[in-house]
């Protein structure tokens, strides 16, 4: 059976990013803002929630419509907006309905979480990076904004600031996963690979470790020099020429970050 890579599963609008940051987006582990919703006393919004959560973002955006047609500034369904229209892999929509949340509510958190996510996809760092910023601001003990902005900053080339705000939540949360994997993999950016390498090896290890976890430590290894161990994990997920590709796009990181 031919093994499929998973760097082309994901079909996000990374692929606008230079190809430099679509691969460290593929890399780096941001977490959803899917279930961050600001909170609404309006009825139906319910229903929106309960169609995002199980996978039914077309009834979600059909009940926000009803919503809006009779309160087209109801900060509440148009974050369950965003989120339906980003699931339906609009990203021009879904942008535009957090803007329109965040024109009335400019502290709207899960406005600012959820276009924050969408400027990630497309590589606009910088602009999630505020974003994320204005949302800690208000709530700075936020984890899963905390992890983002670490994203934002990794893809800038800001290691040492991102690998603060994964501290950040490692300190609030130990057991994050997410936030553990993007400090190691920060690590690897910033020349320290052999401590990223024996970060990495434990989660990589385990039964339920995904390609993502495997390849963030080839990368360690890559960048550590080990390029026939890092070859060899490849293997475990990608075809024998698709595993060739990403070595060579993990040692190109490398050469960009001197």
């Amino acid at each position: 059976m031919t093994k499929k890579m998973t760097h082309t599963t994901t079909r996000n609008s990374w692929m606008d990013a230079s190809p430099r940051c679509g691969l460290l987006l593929l890399l780096l582990a941001g977490c959803s803002a899917s279930g961050a919703r600001d909170a609404s006393g309006v009825p139906g919004v319910n229903i929106a929630d309960a169609a995002l959560d199980g996978g039914m973002p077309q009834t979600a955006l059909n009940v926000t419509r009803s919503i809006l047609e009779s309160q087209p500034r109801n900060v509440g369904a148009l974050v369950r907006q965003g989120a339906a229209l980003a699931q339906l892999n609009q990203p021009d929509a879904a942008m535009e309905a957090y803007k329109r949340a965040l024109a009335v509510d400019p502290s709207a958190a899960a406005a600012l979480l959820g276009l924050g996510r969408l400027e990630l996809s497309r590589g606009s760092a910088e602009d999630a990076e505020h974003n994320f910023t204005k949302l800690l601001a208000g709530a700075p003990n936020d984890r899963t904004a905390l992890n983002n902005l670490g994203v934002a900053l990794d893809l800038q080339g800001h290691h040492e600031a991102a690998q603060e705000e994964y501290a950040k939540v490692l300190r609030l949360e130990p057991d994050n996963r997410a936030a553990s994997i993007n400090q190691a993999l920060s690590l690897s950016l910033s020349g320290q690979a052999g401590r990223s390498v024996a970060l990495l090896r434990g989660p990589a290890s385990q039964p339920d470790a995904t390609p993502r976890v495997r390849q963030d430590l080839a990368v360690a290894l890559a960048l550590s020099g080990n390029t026939r161990e890092a070859g060899k994990l490849l293997l475990t997920d990608l075809s024998p020429s698709d595993a060739a590709a990403a070595l060579a796009g993990y040692q190109a990181l490398d050469a960009t970050e001197k």
